[in-house]
């Protein structure tokens, strides 16, 4: 059993429908036929999303992603039509609120890594593949891969893992053009962000994307390069042989399987409320990420 610890009910607004809850966004149609995509301060770890907020999370998020957007602009086109607030939307809403075209979305999760570690180790150390790909012998947690590689996985719904699947298993799923064109995509826009990031002092390890098609055209959606969909590394901390510092919710995990917060992840138990001083340290994590990667400072 996992998903929601306490499950939200979503606010209703005059002229848009409400379509779905996910782990941070809730999605609405408004009458133009648009999605509207409101990034919620939710957390999740192990499958559950948490019953603490961590503050200013959303904004974070959606901030991020533009100003990412903005970044790949000249390889990809994005979904984002508008960041107006929706008539009669809640205050809340503001810096949240993404309205954008509503695109025939591509069901994998298109994931990149340059670096081991995660789902891709645990494979790495059985077989010496990911996602069926042969790596070189000798590689640790936090490697640097010889090249950056695409390694996409399955969508699946709240409180449920994605899962990694071979190329050719994508290529059976929606085509053998679209395949390659997403690996094409997926491998673009991870070189650009890895050299944008490493100029600031952070590796991006490995990040998902998520892709749509208006038309014939292959169009990035959702958020793109977050702490969410992505792992971040200070670069002045990497040291392979071991799990790497983050600017993610490693504050939480730790917290979780700590004795302090005396749960077990392996029981049907849903996880306690998070303590002030790790929403606080989560929160510092989510607003340095920002800052370093676009150099403003977080208001």
């Amino acid at each position: 059993m996992s998903g929601f610890v306490e499950k939200p009910e979503p606010i209703q607004v005059p002229g848009l429908v409400h379509l779905h809850t996910g782990k941070v966004r809730e999605l609405y149609r408004n009458e133009a036929g648009d999605l509207v995509m409101v990034a919620s301060d939710r957390i999740s770890a192990y499958d559950w999303v948490l019953p603490t907020e961590i503050p200013d999370k959303g904004r974070v998020l959606t901030q991020l992603s533009l100003w990412w957007f903005d970044q790949l602009a000249d390889l990809l086109p994005n979904h984002v039509l508008s960041t107006d607030l929706p008539v009669g939307a809640p205050a809340d809403w503001a810096g949240r609120t993404l309205v954008c075209k509503s695109l025939n979305m591509v069901p994998v999760e298109c994931v990149a890594r340059g670096y081991l570690t995660g789902s891709g180790l645990a494979e790495y150390n059985e077989s010496r593949t990911v996602c069926g790909l042969a790596l070189p012998e000798g590689l640790v947690d936090g490697s640097e891969l010889p090249a950056p590689i695409f390694t996409p996985a399955t969508k699946a719904a709240v409180g449920e893992h994605d899962e990694n699947v071979s190329y050719e298993e994508v290529a059976r799923q929606v085509g053998a053009e679209t395949a390659a064109q997403l690996r094409q995509a997926t491998l673009a826009a991870y070189s650009r962000a890895r050299d944008i990031a490493r100029e600031r002092g952070i590796l991006l390890a490995d990040t998902k994307f998520e892709f749509g098609f208006d038309g014939e055209t292959l169009v990035i959606a959702d958020e793109v390069l977050t702490p969410d969909s992505s792992r971040f590394w200070p670069a002045e901390q990497w040291e392979p042989g071991r799990a790497q510092p983050s600017y993610d919710k490693q504050f939480v995990r730790d917290w979780l399987t700590s004795a302090e917060s005396g749960w077990d992840r392996r029981s049907e138990q849903p996880p306690p409320p998070l303590p002030q001083q790790v929403v606080d340290a989560t929160r510092a994590k989510y607003v340095e990420a920002y800052e370093r990667l676009t150099g403003t400072v977080w208001s």
